[in-house]
């Protein structure tokens, strides 16, 4: 059964200058009537963590949703001494050159896990084009770092772990793939793979396993233990906030409900009042509770644009 019924996949080659080895190879889902919508999928996951969401919003938006490079079908280039390539702004260029391509100069978006701090970076690089920003189960990365103690090394070990020099951590991976995956998707308040339809499960199976990949997503982890943070102190350091409305949703099961005040965090992160709800799910929002989701994104982009 397909995930994405009525939905095309395109593939872009984004002449941009982040991706210094050449055209960034970006594989995009794309659908739907209505105002244009970006939504960004995170680790360990791709653009398939949508499909639940995205049957339900197709009426009412324009959806896109691409794989984050280095994940699922899109390029893996290299990361560079700094990490760079995988830095957060790196991924926002890439995604708003995404969102050009498609004809979209102004849009909402939408970022859970990793494509919440991809998306934070571009509210923060793009203030143009970000009209709306709602940020799923995560708190700034900056302030989840700094504020590091036993509970959170032990609930987000893979923060820790994936950041260690290549090769180590790719090698660790690669001896059980399929079962730190499973492991992954999983846990965080998940209990369990049930909230997983088999067909999204082998896609992420065949995009994990893939040549690459492992090392991909360590280089995304290594640039958010680096070279994000140091651009997310510039930005604290000359003022810099999210401009737009911002929304956040986090799991009541989830380690950032339990670690972390989401809500006040990312308001002081924000130009204008943040609103936010805690939903009865884990980590993986989109996938545990998809009705409820996109009820949230519908209320809170309405028909409309701003």
């Amino acid at each position: 059964m397909p995930l994405f019924p009525g939905f095309t996949a395109t593939s872009l080659a984004l002449p941009t200058p982040m991706a210094a080895d050449g055209p960034l190879r970006m594989v995009v889902r794309h659908g739907g009537h209505g105002p244009p919508l970006l939504l960004l999928h995170g680790f360990p996951q791709t653009h398939a963590m949508w499909h639940r969401v995205a049957q339900r919003l197709a009426g009412h938006f324009s959806l896109v949703m691409p794989d984050l490079r280095g994940y699922g079908d899109s390029g893996r280039p290299a990361g560079g001494a700094d990490h760079a390539g995988y830095s957060k702004r790196a991924m926002a260029d890439d995604v708003h050159q995404v969102m050009l391509a498609l004809g979209h100069e102004r849009y909402g978006v939408v970022g859970h896990d990793r494509g919440g701090r991809v998306a934070h970076r571009l509210a923060l690089d793009q203030p143009h084009a970000v009209q709306r920003l709602m940020l799923l189960d995560i708190a700034p990365t900056l302030d989840m770092y700094a504020a590091t103690d036993f509970a959170f090394a032990c609930a987000y070990d893979h923060w820790f772990h994936l950041i260690q020099p290549a090769p180590l951590p790719e090698r660790m991976l690669a001896g059980d793939a399929i079962g730190y995956l499973h492991a992954k998707l999983g846990g965080w308040g998940a209990a369990g793979l049930a909230h997983v339809e088999p067909e999204a499960l082998a896609e992420y199976e065949r995009c994990f396993t893939a040549p690459g990949t492992i090392h991909a997503m360590c280089e995304d982890y290594r640039a958010s233990a680096g070279i994000d943070l140091e651009h997310d102190r510039a930005s604290r350091a000359c003022g810099q906030r999210i401009a737009c409305p911002t929304r956040v949703l986090w799991g009541a099961r989830g380690v950032v409900h339990r670690l972390f005040e989401p809500l006040g965090l990312w308001q002081a992160q924000c130009a204008l009042p943040v609103s936010g709800a805690t939903l009865d799910t884990g980590h993986f929002m989109p996938e545990e509770a998809p009705q409820a989701v996109a009820d949230q994104i519908a209320e809170w982009w309405p028909h409309a644009p701003d």
